[in-house]
């Protein structure tokens, strides 16, 4: 094994954990660690949050110290894109060079979906890495107005930090309600009231049609005739999986993701994927799931990690996300899809100090939770949803039952 090569395409949360599980699971051989960017890697929710009101700096999130690497003899190439795959000589094009490997990982992430081209797209910015918090970082002055395009959990983080820094700031949104895709109406509305009493607007249902730039300012179109002015634009109208780069292969894709079994293999053998460009099969939900989260693509990886070294681990794990806004920690496990009753445990209306649980169940089987300032009963949600647990409502209600008790 000493002579065999295993390449890693995409050095953020995944790329990196699956380097260093491997040297854990015993790889001898050699490890690339290949990455577009020429920073040491990362941690990527702070861009959104710490980096963009520059209360921290870049050599404060990283993922690793430069040692780790050295010590555990993963070469790092900063940098360098992958731009090719020729499955049958075993070899990655990167930028002109052909690196040859025995196995294969492909953690390459994904990129901002774009909304603006051309020349409209100076004053607007995408917060997916570094660079793009620091652009954005040194508009920000008091009194300027945003707007932010997109009510997902970057444009509502986006927003609680500017706000902070008394920015004026403006959320549209697409759908009737923000946060529409990942989670439930009354979460939707306790977030729009959390962010509209800290002086945030907040519009949905808006189409926009175009976008220009007039006398400095920024100019939003919207279909019903009415426009929005602002001096820079945030949009978070979510990502797209880097994965051209093996569109002529023979790995298998899904609207541009790759399809991985539940060893994290792909269509190809020896070739492996992990983390956000990926769709895998969940034994807990019962189909393929395409998951944006640090927590899946660290997990995703350690398994893959595995896996390459001869094991055979299964991918079954719980998902589990969070979002920092203003003082409120929220905490999200399992998938709130799907639902037939939502039962509430604690206090919505507390607005900063609120403190509850919403569990999402069919037919009494827990499904997900959204926890607000509530860690005892993230934790436990995630072995409920795990042993697929049937529940009682009312115990879930019950303020005085101790949340361990669920699990009795």
């Amino acid at each position: 094994m000493k002579d065999q090569c295993c390449v890693i395409v995409g050095a953020s949360h995944a790329g990196v954990s699956l380097a260093i599980q491997l040297r854990r699971e015993g790889w001898v051989g050699k490890i690339k660690l290949i990455s577009k960017e020429s920073e040491l890697p990362y941690h990527r929710p702070p861009v959104s949050k710490d980096l963009l009101a520059g209360t921290k700096g870049i050599e404060q999130i990283r993922l690793r110290p430069e040692k780790v690497y050295q010590d555990n003899e993963i070469e790092l190439l900063l940098g360098r894109t992958a731009t090719g795959i020729d499955i049958g000589q075993e070899l990655i094009r990167v930028n002109d060079e052909d690196i040859k490997y025995e196995k294969l990982a492909i953690c390459a992430g994904a990129r901002p979906r774009e909304l603006v081209l051309g020349r409209e797209q100076e004053k607007i910015f995408y917060l997916r890495n570094y660079a793009d918090a620091l652009a954005a970082a040194t508009r920000i002055s008091e009194k300027q107005r945003v707007i932010i395009i997109g009510g997902g959990y970057i444009g509502l983080e986006s927003a609680a930090v500017l706000q902070a820094k008394n920015v004026d700031v403006t959320v549209l949104e697409r759908e009737e309600r923000i946060l529409q895709r990942v989670t439930s109406e009354p979460m939707s509305k306790f977030m729009s009231k959390l962010h509209q009493d800290q002086g945030v607007s907040i519009r949905t249902g808006v189409q926009i049609e175009s976008i220009s730039t007039v006398g400095g300012e920024k100019v939003v179109h919207c279909s019903d005739g009415k426009i929005f002015r602002a001096d820079f634009l945030i949009i978070g109208v979510g990502i797209l999986p880097n994965t051209e780069f093996i569109s002529d292969s023979k790995i298998e894709l899904q609207a541009g993701s790759i399809v991985v079994d539940k060893f994290g293999q792909t269509t190809c053998p020896h070739i492996y994927a992990a983390g956000d460009c990926t769709i895998h099969p969940s034994l807990i939900y019962g189909r393929m799931l395409k998951l944006e989260s640090v927590q899946n693509a660290n997990d995703q990886a350690r398994v893959v990690a595995a896996n390459i070294c001869g094991k055979e681990t299964i991918y079954d794990v719980v998902p589990w996300f969070w979002s920092d806004q203003y003082s409120i920690k929220l905490q999200m496990t399992g998938l709130g899809q799907g639902f037939d009753e939502i039962v509430v445990r604690g206090d919505m209306d507390a607005g900063l100090k609120s403190s509850f649980t919403l569990f999402y169940l069919r037919e009494k089987i827990l499904l997900g939770t959204d926890c607000v300032s509530r860690p005892k009963e993230f934790m436990v949600s995630k072995q409920l949803i795990k042993n697929r647990s049937v529940l009682d409502s009312s115990i879930l209600a019950d303020e005085s039952v101790e949340p361990l008790n669920f699990l009795s």
